[in-house]
């Protein structure tokens, strides 16, 4: 054999030995990444569960699945209602029944006796909402007579959301606006209803609840008569206003729960007169908040109109 042939048979030998070398240290590689992959996936797994979890938690905390019992009884209001004119029966029904929404549940709040304490859930809160406006609008108060509703700059009650939007009574709704008195409050009762009202903001706007000029602060201001008709204690009034608002309101309060639990205060601990203030349930003040926090999904909620 030549000195040419040798080279060529060790050449040719030397070749696939690279080869296999390479080989194993690509396996042994991608054994490795597909490894730190996996620890990788793993980790991103349990990261994502784990906001999941704490997402979850927030919610409850906020919006409770179970819904939560209103320290009110609606009685016969609903067919007081009715009667009155400012719910035209056929009016709502085709809103509810067109949709095929029109529960037993609410046939009952409308036409029936209802003796058990209200109970505002995620699927009720819009209906609970348009009666409680109802009532807002129609019951006689001095805070829609006497009010910042009244306001010769505005041109009059009837050009605001709260009355205008309210199509669903009979008739023009100011013939029902501050008309019926569905209950009395006593003089001490109507300085709750003042005092508390002009403490509770709402997101879509600037204005207090003394300023009801949409349907949420027209539905505030039914439901916190209700309440000090019924001897509700004042502090029991800013809790369930904070409740009912975040039903009414859920991105909006998630979104402030979230702010103040990366402060370090849990939603049980917070004060639901601060959190109803202007500083982080007004337009202005929630739109402060949400700057500083990546908003949770978003959850719906109640539009300014009959829903």
């Amino acid at each position: 054999m030549n000195k040419n042939m040798k080279n060529k048979n060790y050449s040719n030998y030397i070749i696939p030995t690279s080869i296999l070398i390479s080989s194993l240290v690509i396996a042994v590689t991608l054994v490795y990444m597909i490894g730190a992959k996996n620890d990788d996936t793993q980790e991103t797994k349990t990261s994502i569960n784990s906001t999941n979890e704490l997402t979850q938690a927030l919610e409850d905390s906020v919006l409770p699945s179970e819904g939560f019992v209103l320290p009110v009884v609606w009685g016969d209001l609903g067919k007081r209602l009715v009667n009155s004119g400012t719910i035209d029966i056929k009016k709502i029904n085709a809103i509810y029944e067109e949709g095929g929404t029109f529960t037993d549940e609410y046939k009952e709040l409308l036409l029936g006796q209802n003796e058990s304490k209200l109970k505002i859930t995620n699927w009720n809160a819009g209906y609970l909402l348009n009666l409680f406006w109802a009532l807002g609008l129609s019951n006689k108060n001095t805070i829609l007579e006497l009010g910042e509703m009244t306001d010769p700059s505005y041109g009059g009650p009837q050009n605001f959301a709260s009355t205008g939007g309210w199509t669903i009574s009979n008739g023009n709704p100011m013939d029902h606006y501050s008309h019926y008195v569905f209950f009395t409050l006593t003089p001490e009762q109507q300085m709750l209803v003042d005092r508390i009202s002009n403490g509770i903001y709402r997101p879509c706007c600037n204005n207090s609840t003394h300023f009801p000029d949409c349907n949420h602060g027209m539905a505030m201001l039914g439901l916190l008569e209700l309440m000090a008709s019924q001897g509700v204690s004042e502090s029991d009034m800013w809790s369930t206003a904070l409740t009912v608002n975040s039903y009414w309101f859920p991105d909006t309060y998630l979104t402030i729960a979230t702010y103040m639990k990366n402060n370090g205060i849990r939603w049980n601990n917070v004060s639901p007169q601060e959190i109803l203030s202007a500083d982080y349930s007004s337009a202005s003040g929630y739109k402060r908040v949400a700057l500083q926090v990546t908003k949770p999904k978003q959850q719906g909620g109640s539009s300014c109109s009959v829903n």
